[in-house]
């Protein structure tokens, strides 16, 4: 189905449909999940993305007084490693009980490229880590302006590459959220133009996949989006780009080809201004035969399989089946 066809049945279905390969319909929003997005609301996280230079202000003040990166609300059972590859700070993390035997997860966070990782990253990595019994690789990569994406994702990717020899016959899963999930399938293509393995499976939250923003249908999707707004993500995907084109396919995946890409996972939701192009990347995919399994939750934000919610747990659930 072709994003036109989505968009046009939501307004059928006001609330949001769910597209899936069963088709079946999505339930309505839990009472938890429509007093988060309220809460959102409330909050100044998308006052920070409402110009090009409240995004330049945010950037210079990180480059002041940059943001700690370490680990934070990973829980009990958890053990993390902080080691260096590639000049850039990796930090693994393993159940306390010993790691033999398990597999592994490459996490790649999000935050548009010019944000650390945050507690919240944190706690999907310590939830995957303990209740999969897995060993979570987490690259700590250089943020715009100061690194761009020539650099950000062949260095990603040649990180995943270790990984992969490392790993044997052990299952390798990348899961990213957001600029992260971007990040992860831009990595992947440049593993996959290259002769190298893919991974096993990817796991894409959000899938941050086009930096131009330029579907005529998202301005009416960002009024609903209680997160995100246009002209920041336009400007962090500039800062991101640097001498790059922002459609070049390190900066904006879905340009890029998805022929024998590792199947893929994406959760996605109404009321986040990028879940077009996770449609659109769907349907890319699966036409070029990549197995695609698309969680398309009405009413949903940004990020909602990290949030506190019914539907964020449910999201986790499969994750953590999928990686495990």
């Amino acid at each position: 189905m072709s994003v036109a066809r989505i968009v046009s049945a939501l307004q059928f279905c006001p609330g949001g449909c769910v597209f899936s390969p069963s088709a079946r319909r999505d339930p309505a929003p839990s009472l938890q999940s429509r007093a988060f997005n309220l809460l959102l609301r409330l909050l100044p996280v998308k006052k920070q993305l409402a110009s090009a230079e409240v995004v330049q202000a945010h950037v210079q003040k990180l480059a002041l007084e940059p943001a700690s990166f370490e680990p934070t609300g990973l829980g009990r059972g958890v053990e993390a490693t902080l080691t260096k590859m590639g000049g850039w700070p990796v930090y693994y993390t393993a159940p306390s009980s010993g790691h033999e035997g398990c597999n592994y997860v490459m996490f790649l966070h999000g935050g548009g490229f010019i944000n650390e990782i945050v507690p919240a990253h944190w706690r999907l990595i310590g939830e995957m880590t303990r209740k999969a019994r897995v060993v979570c690789v987490v690259p700590i990569y250089p943020l715009a302006p100061r690194a761009t994406a020539k650099d950000v994702v062949p260095a990603t990717a040649e990180l995943l590459r270790m990984l992969l020899e490392d790993a044997g016959s052990a299952k390798v899963t990348v899961v990213g959220n957001s600029a992260g999930a971007g990040l992860a399938l831009a990595a992947c293509q440049w593993l996959r133009d290259r002769g190298h393995r893919q991974p096993n499976r990817l796991m894409l939250i959000s899938p941050a996949a086009d930096a131009s923003v330029s579907r005529p249908e998202q301005v009416a999707i960002a009024a609903r989006d209680p997160m995100q707004d246009i002209p920041g993500i336009i400007e962090a995907g500039r800062l991101y780009a640097g001498e790059l084109d922002v459609g070049h396919p390190f900066v904006s995946p879905l340009n890029g080809a998805f022929r024998a890409l590792a199947p893929m996972t994406i959760f996605a939701g109404t009321r986040d201004l990028l879940y077009p192009d996770s449609v659109d990347l769907a349907e890319r995919a699966r036409a070029v035969g990549v197995p695609v399994e698309l969680h398309l939750l009405r009413d949903q934000p940004h990020n909602f399989a990290l949030m506190p919610t019914p539907e964020g747990r449910r999201a986790r659930a499969i994750i953590v089946r999928e990686i495990g």
